[in-house]
């Protein structure tokens, strides 16, 4: 086999709000392997200021794998478990090699007769920004929505207060993502008073903390070299009146032994995995093993991926079988992304024939 790599830049259609400030590019790798007249291609989702292998290295890394592409996957792994993006388009481009064109997880879904149900994002803006999206999807027909908060509490609360006047938790499903907007004390009352407003589950309540952990069993790092205090999202954990997803929180944390020691002293009610940050599809496996196991929900959410990754996503998604609502995008967000093998009708996101 040969393998080689190239960056792309995406551009966003209009700035785009995120956690990690406005965003008007995404850049991203793609890694193609060769095999005789076989080609398999995956995207290295790198995500700048959230992927834990945002690094100098990041592209001398990717030129590593390319010169041992030969090695057995299990070296590779080994070499590149710091590197979980890149591990993602090396999985990616390894199943497609075998396959048809833009098939990785052959199914019902690839073969165009089922489909999976998406929530509608809401992107962090303005009150009147903000409204204007969500009377948008719930016009296109979605019956669950993710907001971003955090940034105007009262503000935020006043939409979500407004959305409950019109529709009931029976009729809209409302999820909302803090990005560690709250403090330890303020998320306590964020919690409650998402009650009132009956919000199926809020993810990433309070602020990383930007300091050298006391030990590795106590807190754990994110990209960005602040840590996620557990034993403070422990504590939110066992007294929350509003369910709490781990999001961000997963990012880092690598091997088996160090996510079932996470889980089981945060106990969240769930966790969020996104395959770009977490270590791939076999990073997601073994977060969801686990969580079942600890009878904890999940639901997996793309990262700002290319059609390309994405469609390697939701073909991997729907392998899965979780009926909850997944966080999935659409790609509509960029000017020059790749023609799209996925078709959204409604919230049903499903692959064209």
């Amino acid at each position: 086999m040969t393998s080689k790599f190239k960056k792309y830049i995406l551009n966003f259609k209009n700035p785009s709000g995120t956690s990690r400030g406005i965003l008007n590019i995404k850049e991203t790798f793609f890694l193609e392997i060769f095999d005789g007249d076989k080609k398999g291609i995956g995207e290295c989702a790198l995500f700048r200021g959230l992927s834990f292998d945002d690094v100098p290295a990041y592209e001398e890394k990717l030129t590593w794998l390319c010169e041992h592409i030969n090695e057995n996957p299990e070296v590779l792994k080994q070499e590149l478990q710091n590197f979980p993006s890149i591990w993602f388009g090396y999985e990616q481009a390894i199943l497609n090699l075998n396959l048809p064109e833009n098939i990785y997880f052959p199914s019902e879904f690839t073969e165009g007769k089922s489909s999976i149900k998406i929530n509608g994002l809401i992107w962090m803006g303005n009150a009147a920004f903000m409204q204007s999206q969500i009377e948008e999807k719930v016009a296109q027909g979605f019956d669950c929505i993710k907001l971003k908060i955090g940034v105007d509490w009262v503000s935020e609360k006043e939409i979500l207060k407004h959305l409950r006047q019109n529709f009931s938790s029976e009729i809209l499903e409302l999820r909302v993502d803090a990005n560690g907007g709250f403090s330890f004390d303020e998320a306590k009352i964020v919690l409650q008073e998402l009650v009132d407003l009956e919000i199926h589950s809020i993810e990433q309540p309070i602020k990383a903390i930007s300091k050298e952990p006391r030990t590795k069993s106590q807190e754990s790092r994110n990209s960005t070299d602040c840590f996620v205090p557990r034993n403070e999202m422990a504590e939110l954990c066992a007294e929350t009146p509003t369910p709490i997803a781990l999001d961000e929180e997963l990012i880092g944390v690598i091997n088996f032994a160090e996510k079932k020691q996470l889980l089981e002293q945060i106990k969240p009610q769930y966790i969020i995995l996104k395959p770009a940050l977490v270590g791939g599809f076999s990073g997601c496996d073994e977060w969801i093993s686990l969580a079942e196991n600890l009878n904890i929900g999940w639901w997996i959410t793309s990262a700002l991926e290319s059609n390309i990754g994405l469609n390697a996503i939701a073909q991997y998604t729907f392998t899965k079988n979780n009926k909850m609502p997944q966080g999935l995008g659409t790609g509509a967000l960029f000017t020059n992304n790749f023609p799209s093998v996925l078709e959204l009708n409604g919230d049903q996101l499903s692959f064209k024939i």
